[in-house]
């Protein structure tokens, strides 16, 4: 089996079992379904990671990964594009129970950050373009998402670094393209926040 059939298969079969929302159960807030779910504990639906936290010392972050997709409106997106720029990467679907929980505090971030040359870029591993877009809509998210569950082409480029059954797992990279750090598993926004702004000071 090839290295892109092993990531479609686990993108397909073993990442989550659980639900994947359609436009009318992609309501964004307190009334989130699945987010409350997540909060309650109740992981029976998904595999998450721990919300481990790592940082790569300079020393330790090998080459600059290359990396490209094409949006939910058709654009292409990747590192030639965002040279330069602090890029905050998060993995994530619909149906990902603790996806919908961290979204609120991914859009607070992302508000945050607005004119330091950080860019936040959604990679969405199973929805389609559609259902992508209901979820944008009714969370109101600002930030593109990268449509990644044919080709698994951005999942491929961070093999090693995003493992296909963590979602969500947030990484950050810094303007050199190298990878600074990384939490499997739903975020706490004061941690990424904090780990945006060592990359940005760098």
């Amino acid at each position: 089996m090839s290295k892109l059939s092993l990531v479609r298969r686990l993108v397909g079969l073993g990442l989550i079992v659980g639900l994947v929302a359609g436009t009318s159960a992609c309501a964004g807030g307190a009334n989130d379904g699945l987010a409350q779910q997540y909060r309650q504990g109740d992981n029976k639906n998904y595999i998450a990671g721990d919300g481990s936290v790592t940082e790569f010392a300079k020393a330790n972050r090998g080459e600059p990964v290359v990396w490209s997709g094409t949006t939910e409106l058709g654009a292409t997106i990747g590192s030639a594009e965002l040279s330069g720029v602090v890029v905050v990467l998060n993995f994530w679907y619909s149906g990902c129970a603790p996806c919908r929980a961290e979204a609120p505090d991914l859009i607070a971030v992302e508000k945050q950050f607005k004119g330091q040359k950080v860019q936040v870029v959604g990679v969405n591993v199973r929805d389609t373009a559609a259902t992508t877009i209901a979820f944008e809509r009714n969370f109101g998210l600002d930030y593109p998402s990268i449509i990644d569950n044919n080709t698994g082409s951005v999942l491929l480029a961070f093999t090693g670094i995003v493992t296909p059954q963590a979602v969500p797992t947030t990484i950050v990279i810094g303007r050199d393209g190298r990878v600074t750090s990384r939490i499997l598993g739903r975020f706490e926004k004061g941690t990424l926040k904090s780990l945006i702004e060592t990359a940005v000071a760098e």
